[in-house]
């Protein structure tokens, strides 16, 4: 039970300045001001909480809306210094301002919402959810998230650049695209990259197409015959650099890519869950990383169901009287549930048992991605297991003589 001489502290949190209140949890105002994202902004932060824990002891609480993103690196400060960290629910925040109306919204008035938010939380058990502490995190699952959301962002970029230097070849030159059936393909990169102007492409002699990395005999053939029969539109000229350059930015990302993944398997080694995850089939390397960067750690999630939640595997209940139903939930995490998506996908494809229970669900009814979420709800249940008791992910058999007596 909190005692009255615990020191609470709500954060607003902005781009360039925060809005601070702390006070009491008997609800009395201690203090409140405006705080500059900056170091000599940071370090007036802790010389006044810390003013006011020598006064009245006790422990201190830290609530901040929008935890990671602007509210970093306050919120890594934050547990440095010791003090309990708790993230404000947006959403939950949003319809607590709905049923309590206030006076318009300023930071001020939003940092005094989070001093409220603390008192509900002592006499309201449902409205702990408002309030969601902050487990310390390992370093290395902190590194495998920055490392995988940076990757994650790469392939983002190389698949927009992909997209328009395939319409603009399409345009500038349909024969040129027609030659590979993936437009991705190392050889075909570096053909395209090999002149600044792709007009001199159809004049190159096969001596020198074949000193080009990654083009053999086959590819030489096909080359040829797109030689032949080359014709390029009138804006070859100036859209043609584009499309090099394009291709050239692709080529780079790829090796950006590659070397991303190489750490990421490193760190693997010193990341428990990561290890964990990556014993299940078809999550591999990438998927594995992904989830333990976006976890962090497993005792952040009181039940199964949560995680499920979070990893956008399960819906909310929306049942009313008779009527039974059930909703999206706002607040997934995008990352970890597109994660998911891929390793359950590649999971069933290497396990019978849930390729069976996915063409089962197929045979419901269900969309493919409807199956692939059935599916990862029940993985969800192993993985929270797995990564509670620390156990590998084990792929049990039914011996012939049980099979043979059902």
């Amino acid at each position: 039970m909190t005692t009255t001489s615990d020191i609470r502290v709500s954060i607003d949190v902005g781009c360039h300045s925060h809005s601070v209140a702390i006070g009491l949890p008997c609800g009395e105002v201690l203090d409140e001001f405006d705080l500059p994202h900056r170091p000599e902004g940071f370090e007036l932060f802790f010389e006044r909480i810390e003013h006011h824990h020598h006064r009245y002891g006790g422990e201190v609480s830290v609530a901040m809306e929008g935890y990671n993103g602007w509210a970093r690196p306050l919120d890594t400060l934050v547990r440095s210094h010791g003090y309990r960290l708790f993230n404000i629910n947006n959403l939950k925040l949003a319809r607590f301002k709905e049923i309590f109306p206030a006076a318009a919204k300023t930071d001020r008035i939003d940092a005094r919402k989070g001093l409220e938010l603390f008192q509900l939380r002592d006499y309201l058990p449902s409205a702990k959810g408002v309030l969601q502490e902050v487990s310390a995190t390992p370093v290395e699952n902190e590194k495998l998230k920055r490392l995988t959301r940076r990757r994650r962002s790469l392939v983002n970029e190389k698949s927009r650049l992909l997209s328009r230097m395939q319409a603009d070849l399409q345009a500038v030159c349909p024969g040129l695209l027609a030659i590979t059936k993936d437009a991705e393909n190392l050889w075909f990169l570096n053909f395209i990259t090999y002149s600044d102007d792709l007009r001199k492409l159809a004049r190159i002699r096969r001596k020198t197409v074949l000193s080009i990395k990654g083009i053999g005999r086959t590819y030489v053939e096909v080359i040829g015959g797109w030689q032949k029969a080359a014709s390029f539109s009138h804006d070859v000229e100036w859209v043609g650099p584009m499309i090099v350059e394009d291709a050239r930015r692709i080529l780079d990302l790829r090796q950006k890519i590659k070397a991303l993944e190489v750490r990421c398997e490193e760190l693997m080694g010193q990341s428990e869950i990561a290890q964990l995850v990556d014993t299940i089939p078809g999550f591999a390397t990438v998927c594995a990383s992904e989830l333990a960067g976006e976890l962090g750690t497993i005792e952040r999630f009181a039940k199964e169901g949560s995680l499920a939640v979070y990893v956008g595997m399960a819906n909310l209940d929306n049942s009313s009287g008779n009527q039974r139903g059930s909703k999206n939930p706002k607040h997934v995490n995008t990352r970890a549930k597109a994660a998911m998506l891929v390793g359950v996908d590649r999971h069933r494809k290497q396990v019978p048992e849930s390729q069976r229970f996915y063409e089962k669900k197929r045979a419901q009814g269900k969309s493919h991605n409807q199956a692939i979420r059935a599916l990862g709800r029940h993985l969800c249940r192993v993985l929270f297991r797995m990564l509670k008791q620390g156990r590998a992910y084990e792929l049990r058999i039914a011996s012939p003589e049980k099979t043979s007596s059902k």
